[in-house]
């Protein structure tokens, strides 16, 4: 059985990445690109929360494409809006995301 050198947990019980979604700080701002299109950047992200899941489920859940960049997620299209919620039923808090 692996045990998390962390938490000290198996693996399967394993909340690190859920301490670590709670305590960050993320932002969300909007850019214009060229031709006039619109991407959503998430960023403030630390090293225990894995990105390339994250951006996965997010774009799954938005129906939009997108790419991790320089650890941050770079969405197609303004979606500040819709994002905060979804950040927080993945687990992020509500105080916890800006922008």
């Amino acid at each position: 059985m692996d045990i998390c050198p962390k938490c000290g947990l198996p693996k399967q019980a394993c909340v690190c990445e859920e301490i670590a979604k709670s305590e960050q700080r993320v932002q969300v701002t909007a850019v214009k690109r060229r031709f006039g299109k619109y991407m959503t950047i998430i960023s403030g992200f630390d090293k225990e929360v894995d990105i390339k899941k994250l951006s996965k489920t997010l774009k799954a859940e938005l129906a939009c494409g997108g790419t991790v960049k320089n650890n941050t997620i770079e969405l197609q299209g303004d979606h500040r809006k819709k994002i905060k919620p979804v950040l927080i039923k993945l687990g992020f808090s509500e105080k916890s995301v800006e922008g």
